[in-house]
């Protein structure tokens, strides 16, 4: 098949999240199937930077009212995989993808329509004819509608997928401030009061939606899981979808990392070991081999848990543990866990920053990784940290559910540890579970771990699903 890949960011070329580890993974995935993949995105100031892109086709323009937006076409290559770059210097020139450092930019919906309707004239330009175009998150949305009303011929063999990465990011914007799409009374009917949501447009028209856990799918088929935009799912409930995302091994492996003292695998624990006593110097906590690190890396957002996490932290600290957390995000939960580190200096290291470094550290050198998000689409660091021999503690939402198997429930095939219900209690009791495990059976803890380390969720495995949802888009 021929796939068109639309998507804002890529990693190794530019990077905010995890969206980007997906852009990168799943089209060489499904390179490496046989299949002709070719993504756009835009051509960012900081793409510009790094590399010298030569335009491959001529110069395109899309009109909208008596606006005419010129803009050229650059490729560069990534894994010897093409890319194409929307080059609009107006939209995309700019220090930042979404934003400054510190304001998101007004016009990202003009930006974005403008992109979304760009990839499929970027397709044209060059000739490449594709059987499916896969958009990605809300910035991306608008691209199934622009091909539903394509009357060049082009596209008509071609059908949409439209994968929601996290459904809490909608893209909803004054319709009278997205000039661009002015035009479109298609779209300026189907309005939220003045506003245009990009998600509900790109359920409407892409032929397949798909999230990125089955879990996750399940839940978006909810009233309560939605995210308020439970109609227009149960709308499409036959086509909606759950692919559970893939792991970086080549990324994520304590048997070749380079971030982290020794090396280790799940026969010879004791690079583990090594690595636990670095990252308690790292941080300023008193080494010890017997007391269980509980390692977390993430935004400090009210997504990520911290709802029920801080309300039971001075309770968790009475034990005998040590939590180590490593992010940046909400100023008020910053200064909440710097506050409880200088009243509990001998367990709680929080270091408000981050860096791969640590990142790498934190999964290799803790017993348990925190993860109780209030809604997880598919999540990545529980499968780094089942990489790495760290346990994880999570909620059962989400991709989380999929993918950690709980001690209590199936002991033979344990993985971790999951609790369900949204607050301090229920995960104050799974983390005091999770201790006691620790202390009273080592044994079956150190089964547990090397169980975890043998758990394998791989691109290759996402890939043949998406090239089956494909061929059922195609039929």
């Amino acid at each position: 098949m021929k796939i068109l890949f639309v998507v804002s960011e890529v990693e190794d070329l530019v990077k905010t999240g995890g969206l980007a580890d997906v852009a990168k993974s799943l089209p060489l995935a499904l390179r490496d199937l046989g299949h002709e993949v070719i993504i756009v995105m835009p051509y960012y100031q900081a793409l510009a930077k790094q590399f010298s892109a030569g335009e491959c086709a001529p110069r395109q323009t899309l009109f909208s009212e008596q606006t005419a937006y010129e803009f050229a076409i650059r490729e560069i290559h990534l894994e010897n995989l093409r890319v194409l770059c929307v080059d609009y210097p107006d939209f995309f020139a700019r220090k930042g993808l979404y934003s400054d450092d510190y304001h998101a930019y007004a016009d990202n919906a003009e930006r974005f329509a403008f992109f979304a309707h760009a990839a499929l004239k970027s397709a044209q330009a060059i000739n490449f004819q594709p059987d499916i175009v896969h958009c990605n998150d809300w910035h991306t949305a608008l691209t199934p509608y622009f091909l539903h009303i394509d009357d060049s011929g082009f596209f008509s063999d071609t059908r949409s997928i439209f994968t929601i990465h996290n459904g809490a990011y909608q893209g909803t914007h004054r319709f009278d401030d997205i000039p661009y799409l002015r035009p479109h009374y298609q779209l300026s009917e189907q309005l939220d009061g003045d506003a245009l949501n990009f998600v509900r447009m790109g359920i409407r028209y892409a032929n397949k939606i798909n999230t990125v856990s089955p879990n996750y799918a399940q839940e978006l088929l909810t009233p309560l899981g939605s995210h308020q935009l439970f109609y227009e799912f149960t709308q499409r409930r036959s086509d909606v979808s759950g692919i559970l995302n893939g792991c970086d091994y080549s990324q994520w492996d304590p048997v070749n990392d380079p971030h982290i003292i020794k090396t280790y695998d799940a026969k010879n624990f004791k690079g583990k070991a090594a690595c636990k006593a670095d990252l308690q110097r790292e941080l300023g906590l008193p080494v010890s081999s017997a007391v269980p690190v509980i390692g977390m890396v993430c935004r400090l957002t009210e997504q990520k848990g911290f709802g029920f996490i801080l309300p039971m932290l001075d309770n968790l600290l009475q034990h005998n543990v040590q939590l180590a957390i490593v992010g940046t995000g909400d100023p008020d939960i910053c200064r909440y866990l710097h506050d409880m580190a200088q009243r509990f200096p001998q367990k709680l290291a929080f270091h408000q920053d981050f860096s791969v470094r640590k990142a790498h550290m934190i999964e290799a050198g803790s017993d348990f990784f925190l993860m109780p998000s209030l809604f997880e689409p598919c999540g990545l660091n529980q499968m780094y940290s089942l990489a790495f021999g760290t346990l994880p503690i999570v909620r059962a939402v989400g991709g989380l559910k999929d993918t950690v198997i709980d001690v209590a429930e199936h002991p033979q095939s344990a993985t971790g540890f999951v609790f369900s219900e949204p607050n301090q209690h229920a995960l104050l009791a799974c983390i005091e579970r999770a201790l006691l495990f620790y202390y009273e059976y080592p044994a079956e803890f150190i089964l547990t771990q090397k169980r975890a380390m043998q758990t394998r969720f791989t691109w290759q495995s996402a890939a043949k699903a998406y090239e089956n949802l494909y061929r059922q888009a195609l039929n």
